[in-house]
């Protein structure tokens, strides 16, 4: 099966925020493939197509690899639009390959802000136009999935780094000239991965970056980028993160959303809370409880329609009877 398009955004496609952790992708895709599964939609096409469109996401998004190559390809595509322009990677860049670009944005043989080619502009003139300015790798941008409870005390994180490293055989001196290396084959640097520790302050916030000084790509003739860590915190099953605010959702019975009532629900801090539920609460309906959010921070609630897997013999014959009296 391929894998989404450019054009169809799986964060989209899955219905979470594009700062959501990886966990909570993988809940939504659950939810969602068990929503239109085929065997549960038995020839209902729109559902069947739904599926195929569900699946496709997960595959985009559903791997912290396949979700790294998704948010860089989209990164560089915004990047190389220039505010307008269609540009589809499919697998390359009007025909070039994602390599290649991430290459030149490296400051490979073309630069691909002027245009112009390095090597010959060097023999022309006798200087490397980039002299005007100190050479410098790009920055890579990472997310890290914590524990609400990790954010709160804090904690160290291991996670895996790849990056673009100077080469180890001719030490970037191929890159922009005549001569070549076996190694990097004359872009002076090479794609190396590791295992990096990263400490996270306690009190940490959801979308708190962290720099990492030097740890991005390597530059062949200048100085490294950096590495930007995104916090995310997992708020786990039936919450999510919304610009910022956590929200819970609350499954209610029909009968509590139409006629109200009480409910108790269980907090972020592990605390029960009772709730009023106002008659006539509409699915989708919101009520913000203060202090009750991560580290004391408002917690919005999201109520929800609870629906049976399946009916007993009594709830059958109820809904018969409210059937009958037009309800």
């Amino acid at each position: 099966m391929q894998n989404v398009t450019m054009a169809e955004d799986p964060y989209r496609v899955l219905g979470v925020s594009r700062d959501a952790s990886d966990a909570e992708i993988k809940r939504a895709y659950r939810k969602l493939a068990r929503q239109y599964h085929p065997d549960r939609n038995p020839g209902d096409d729109a559902a069947e197509e739904r599926f195929k469109s569900i699946q496709s996401a997960y595959e985009s998004i559903g791997s912290a690899d396949a979700r790294s190559d998704y948010d860089q390809r989209k990164r560089m595509e915004e990047m190389f639009q220039g505010g307008g322009g269609q540009t589809s990677f499919g697998g390359g860049f009007g025909g070039v390959d994602l390599g290649d670009i991430f290459s030149q944005f490296m400051g490979g043989r073309t630069n691909p802000f002027s245009g112009s080619d390095i090597r010959f502009d060097q023999q022309r003139t006798g200087r490397n136009p980039r002299d005007k300015e100190k050479a410098r790798g790009a920055d890579i941008e990472a997310g890290l999935d914590i524990s609400l409870e990790q954010a709160i005390s804090g904690t160290e994180a291991k996670f895996n780094h790849r990056r673009m490293r100077r080469c180890s055989r001719c030490n970037g001196s191929s890159f922009g000239s005549s001569r070549t290396c076996s190694s990097c084959n004359g872009t002076g640097v090479q794609t190396k991965g590791s295992t990096l520790t990263v400490k996270v302050p306690a009190g940490a916030e959801h979308g708190h970056l962290l720099r990492l000084k030097g740890m991005g790509h390597e530059h062949p003739e200048g100085e490294s980028g950096d590495l930007l860590v995104t916090v995310r915190l997992d708020a786990k099953e039936g919450r999510r993160w919304e610009d910022g605010r956590l929200v819970q959702e609350v499954r209610l019975q029909y009968s509590t959303l139409i006629l109200g009532g009480k409910i108790r629900i269980v907090t972020p801090a592990g605390k029960r809370v009772e709730v009023e539920v106002p008659e006539g609460t509409r699915i989708g309906d919101r009520r913000r409880l203060k202090g009750h959010g991560h580290s004391g921070g408002p917690l919005d609630i999201e109520f929800s329609l609870l629906e049976p897997e399946k009916l007993t013999k009594t709830q059958r014959e109820s809904l018969e009877k409210l059937k009958e009296s037009g309800l």
